[in-house]
């Protein structure tokens, strides 16, 4: 009778470690889910941005967009010559115009624009950068977290540990 007692004990503990497992398991899975669910939408046809005068329209499945402050010296040069392997979408707090480099797109935009592009990434430091992938047409997904980056100098090794 000792024998049976252990035996039973031992697939109640059995079972209860493959409920617990099981249910880790659909834990992360959810918690995946939702942090997935959190990245958000681009369409640049509702959300207009200007290359000097002209509205840009995007061409590549896949950019970098660094969100920057031009009043930080030094920082649109460092941008337009920086080498990464996609293009760069550089987006100015202060809306200065410049001209595009090669790697480089400098964007700017209305004031009500901006501040929802702020609001709809919740950017709060600057420099800021995150990757966006085409979905269809002119509907792009966030696809990577927002980083946030002490000065530009690291942007590559920043982008290259990704």
């Amino acid at each position: 009778m000792a024998g049976r007692g252990g035996k039973s004990l031992f697939s109640l503990s059995t079972l209860l470690a493959s409920f617990f497992g099981a249910a880790m398991i659909a834990g992360a899975f959810a918690y995946f889910n939702y942090k997935f669910s959190e990245y958000k939408f681009i369409d640049f046809k509702e959300w207009t941005f200007y290359e000097k005068s002209d509205v840009f329209v995007p061409k590549n499945e896949k950019y970098v967009i660094v969100f920057y402050s031009s009043k930080e010296s030094g920082t649109m040069e460092q941008l337009a010559n920086i080498e990464l392997p996609f293009p760069v979408l550089a987006i100015d707090y202060y809306n200065e115009i410049r001209e595009n480099s090669k790697n480089t797109v400098f964007l700017r935009s209305g004031t009500k624009n901006s501040l929802s592009f702020i609001q709809r990434f919740n950017i709060y430091e600057s420099p800021s950068i995150f990757f966006i992938k085409k979905s269809k047409d002119s509907l792009y997904k966030q696809d990577s977290m927002i980083h946030k980056l002490d000065n530009l100098e690291e942007l590559s090794s920043k982008i290259n540990n990704l």
